[in-house]
């Protein structure tokens, strides 16, 4: 199959470029990954980082792969902006909807052409198997951009990478000859600081990483996240190709109703938002957040519901109820969170009412 032909099916399925590179180790990516690892930048992410050997050599998974044809796909919504609620949690644009789904169908139709041909192929994305950025890198449909985002022509950050595993001897690409030059408005616009460098994220103060971790958030952090339900753009909103997107596409970023948020079932939110990476698949990290983004609101008519998640099973979703009626404060919050204190039997708990006590008086 030749490049014309991969392009050609490349504009039949709704992606924005492709191209193809040799299956070979990403080394420098897995001496990278080990070296960030060692000096604890990765935080709580796994992914990518939880098995180098294997994210950076996709012939650990597929030794009969010689090509990576590595195909992006532009997710800035199509929709027009919601109407936002009084008190709304914001989505970052990548998980408003399921965006993977229309990559990984443009990039089926390369995988069936070469079936076709007697050739393997195999469609892999969003997948800790592959390095997808450092893929597309090499088979040159964008570049690093000091966010530590790919960014590609015309569409700037606001991509998803998805790549064709194949024994199939295609041509390659040469990887792109242009970088972000003297531009690095990214690193200054990270609410935490944490591109603590051109291309280097400590995940330690990353807003998105921490909405996806595990535990308890610092109180620190909660502040940050300010509206954040889940993800971060501010680093991609600030990138100028991503501004230009911008201004030619909807700024549509996903809003959810704080009330809807806080009354939800288990069921309910899992249903919702089954697409996003939930720890262990428990709705507790998506109400941990909620109640971030409703303490961060100091809408007093908030803490009526959360005063009943001071007595919810989870420590964790305990404490940063507790947080948040400390930020909305007021005497009916005090008072909550006074009967609270003297009921509670975790030592961990108690420390986080103490704490909200003295800010809601």
């Amino acid at each position: 199959m030749d490049g014309h032909r991969l392009n050609q099916l490349a504009v039949e399925g709704g992606l924005n470029a492709i191209g193809v590179c040799l299956a070979d180790p990403f080394t420098e990516v897995s001496q990278t990954l080990a070296d960030r690892k060692s000096a604890g930048l990765n935080g709580k992410l796994g992914f990518t980082y939880a098995q180098p050997e294997i994210s950076t050599d996709i012939r650990r998974t597929y030794p009969w792969a010689e090509r990576l044809v590595v195909g992006i796909r532009s997710y800035v919504p199509e929709s027009g902006s919601p109407e936002r609620a009084l008190e709304s949690a914001v989505v970052a644009r990548f998980a408003v909807d399921d965006a993977y789904q229309p990559l990984v169908a443009g990039l089926e139709l390369v995988a069936d052409a070469l079936q076709a041909e007697r050739w393997r192929a195999e469609v892999i994305a969003d997948d800790n198997r592959l390095v997808d950025r450092a893929a597309a890198v090499r088979a040159g449909v964008g570049w690093w951009g000091k966010n530590t985002m790919v960014l590609a022509p015309k569409v700037g950050p606001w991509v998803l990478i998805g790549t064709v595993v194949t024994d199939a001897p295609l041509e390659i690409t040469e990887p792109m000859k242009r970088d972000c030059g003297t531009c690095d408005a990214c690193i200054p616009a990270c609410p935490t600081g944490a591109l603590v460098s051109p291309g280097v994220l400590d995940a330690r103060r990353c807003l998105a990483a921490w909405a996806q971790a595990p535990g308890v958030i610092p109180p620190e952090y909660r502040i940050a996240m300010g509206d954040r339900l889940y993800g971060c753009d501010d680093c991609l909103d600030a990138c100028p190709p991503g501004i230009r997107l911008l201004d030619t596409a909807t700024q549509a970023r996903g809003m959810v109703d704080v009330c809807w948020l806080l009354r939800a079932t288990d069921e309910e939110l899992l249903d919702r938002f089954d697409r996003w990476y939930i720890p262990k698949r428990d709705p507790k990290y998506v109400r941990r957040n909620a109640l971030i983004v409703a303490g961060n609101s100091r809408d007093a008519a908030l803490g009526e519901q959360i005063v009943p998640y001071l007595k919810h099973q989870s420590s964790i979703v305990r404490q940063h109820a507790a947080w948040a009626l400390g930020r909305i404060g007021g005497s009916d919050s005090a008072a909550a969170l006074e009967q609270a204190r003297q009921e509670e039997p975790l030592h961990e708990v108690r420390q986080e009412l103490d704490l909200a006590l003295q800010d809601a008086r």
